[in-house]
């Protein structure tokens, strides 16, 4: 039972990590050195992919490291890797299915959590250029008011082209 427990301690931990990872790798590795494929998701899509999707193939490497090495001889890191995958799912189906409509996805968009996070990832692709966005996040974002006056407040400072919504 104490191993049961520790399994999902670690799964929920890495679940949980990965949002605060994602937020930082979105604010400064995507809209940052790494806008040369994030620049993609902010321009209309040309065919089923977009350069972008190449993030997905990278962070998936460590939970597919983690879960081989957990199932191989390192038990522990099976739940973190496979707790990086459960974050991986949520964020497909949320920001690939939900937002942009990319596939059909079991999530419904009735609930206001869901409603929030469209609308936070919305505000998000108002600004098409790498400088001047907000929120980073995919699985939590702060309030949608409290967004749009960082974005005013933004726009106010520095003008940027804003883009698709």
């Amino acid at each position: 039972m104490a191993v049961l427990a520790l399994d999902i301690a670690l799964f929920a931990a890495a679940f949980a990590f990965m949002e605060g990872f994602a937020w930082f790798t979105h604010k400064y590795v995507m809209h940052g050195f790494g806008w040369v494929w994030h620049k993609s998701h902010h321009s209309p899509r040309a065919g089923i992919f977009e350069l972008n999707d190449l993030y997905a193939v990278v962070f998936a490497g460590p939970a597919i490291v983690a879960i081989y090495f957990g199932v191989h001889g390192l038990p522990p890191l099976l739940p973190i890797g496979l707790g990086i995958t459960a974050y991986g799912v949520f964020y497909s189906m949320f920001h690939d299915g939900l937002v942009h409509k990319r596939y059909r996805t079991p999530l419904s968009a009735k609930s206001r959590f869901w409603k929030r996070l469209i609308q936070a990832h919305r505000i998000h692709h108002a600004v098409s250029t790498k400088d001047g966005c907000v929120s980073f996040g995919f699985l939590f974002a702060q309030p949608v008011r409290k967004l749009k006056a960082q974005l005013a407040s933004i726009q106010a400072r520095s003008p940027v082209k804003t883009g698709r919504a």
